[in-house]
């Protein structure tokens, strides 16, 4: 920039920022140069450094204070759409209280400035006051399972302070009787009441319950609380190159459900090691508050006497059975690739892609994905390779004909179901 002006440091701060990456933030400031411009440090930051009390403190009392803030006016939510009954992050604009609390970052310890990349009349005109409540914008899944488990079966008519919509709470009913856990006349199953038990989204809960069956509970659990916590692979941008490199040993052919548990195992065979983390870009903190989380969903699992166990390693079964226990959770989450090459959601006809960060080294026929990812293009993200017998199989009810759009998986879908029934493995 010039011998006159000072050196510049930028770092990033998000919320699963590894450790040692953190500590950088309360480095010095660059020296002022001789000609008297001041060294500068630049915090490019999610808002975390917004909605956190821990890291507002910190910033401004470590950070040298903080003179400047930018604000774009943006933020990325998680919002959940009923209709294709996935949570997706998106880019939004955020609320006159979220500029206010932005531009309260500047001037703490001294003089300060915001400066925000939108007009006056923008901000007056378009923001909302508040952002909209996260009961309007979340999966009502959970929600209406621990409502059902305490009696309360007039949804529509109870007093919500934000009301949801018709629509999230019919989806969501819909859901969680295609789940199992409400019959047809909206009274709580008893594997219902068994998931209410678990603090997880009921199609989690769904799949922990299920993997019983499969005898692969132990594995499926190790699975279930590393899809809770933030990601787990560290990507810095100066070791891009290495940490994909790392992440090699650990993917494994089916998928990415799989590559995680191959991850976990590693965390404990290592003796729960922060340095091995550090040295295979796994991040810390996420493999070890999965590690808490498995142990409390353990336990839950020990009362309701659910067997926790594994397949023999050695089987041809191993993997086989711990994929079928993710489609007893996730069959609605599950895509088709199309002739043309993409692939299409079953039920609600998305055009998708895998995401570039899948460990799939193929393009399966049918995957099964955790994660919807709306940016330039639609992603699904983690996902596996799994077999058409299993979801018509495992959830024939979901996958009646009559149910599904016309298109090339439900011309396939029906042959499956006319050869299972055939072969006396569903009924007609």
């Amino acid at each position: 920039m010039g011998e006159d002006v000072a050196d510049i440091k930028v770092f990033p701060l998000y919320s699963t920022l590894p450790v040692n990456q953190q500590a950088k933030l309360f480095e010095s400031r660059p020296p002022d140069n001789a000609s008297g411009s001041r060294g500068r440090k630049v915090i490019v930051s999610t808002n975390i450094a917004e909605t956190s009390i821990t890291f507002s403190i910190l910033l401004t009392l470590l950070l040298d204070g903080i003179a400047f803030v930018v604000d774009p006016g943006f933020s990325k939510l998680k919002v959940y759409n009923p209709r294709i009954r996935v949570e997706s992050l998106l880019i939004s604009s955020i609320s006159k209280a979220n500029a206010q609390q932005r531009a309260g970052r500047a001037g703490r310890t001294g003089p300060g400035k915001c400066f925000r990349l939108f007009t006056e009349k923008a901000y007056q005109s378009e923001m909302q006051d508040f952002v909209y409540p996260e009961i309007l914008r979340s999966n009502l899944g959970s929600v209406i399972l621990n409502m059902k488990k305490l009696g309360i079966d007039d949804l529509i008519h109870f007093d919500f302070v934000d009301p949801p919509s018709p629509q999230s709470l019919f989806s969501a009913m819909e859901t969680l009787n295609y789940l199992a856990a409400i019959n047809d006349d909206g009274d709580l199953t008893e594997l219902g009441s068994m998931m209410a038990e678990f603090p997880l989204d009921p199609q989690l809960a769904k799949m922990v319950i299920a993997s019983c069956e499969y005898n692969c509970s132990n594995e499926i659990l190790s699975i279930c609380c590393m899809l809770t916590v933030p990601q787990v692979f560290v990507r810095p941008a100066e070791a891009r190159r290495a940490a994909d490199e790392s992440k090699i040993q650990f993917a494994h052919l089916d998928g990415d459900h799989l590559t995680l548990l191959n991850v976990y195992h590693a965390f404990k065979q290592h003796g729960d090691s922060p340095q091995w983390c550090y040295e295979n870009f796994i991040n810390f903190r996420s493999v070890q508050s999965a590690d808490g989380i498995r142990q409390q969903l353990s336990r839950i699992m020990d009362r309701f006497s659910l067997p926790r166990r594994s397949c023999d390693f050695t089987s041809k079964d191993y993997y086989t059975n711990i994929r079928k226990a993710l489609v007893a959770g996730f069959f609605m989450q599950t895509a088709h690739k199309e002739k043309s090459g993409h692939y299409l959601t079953i039920k609600d006809q998305q055009v998708v892609q895998l995401h570039p960060s899948t460990c799939l080294d193929h393009k399966p026929d049918w995957v099964l994905y955790n994660e919807f990812v709306v940016t330039a293009k639609n992603y699904v993200r983690t996902t596996t390779d799994i077999k058409v017998d299993w979801v018509v199989e495992i959830a024939p009810a979901y996958f009646q004909s009559e149910n599904l759009p016309n298109c090339e998986a439900k011309r396939i879908l029906e042959k499956v179901r006319a050869k299972l029934i055939a072969r006396g493995r569903l009924k007609a």
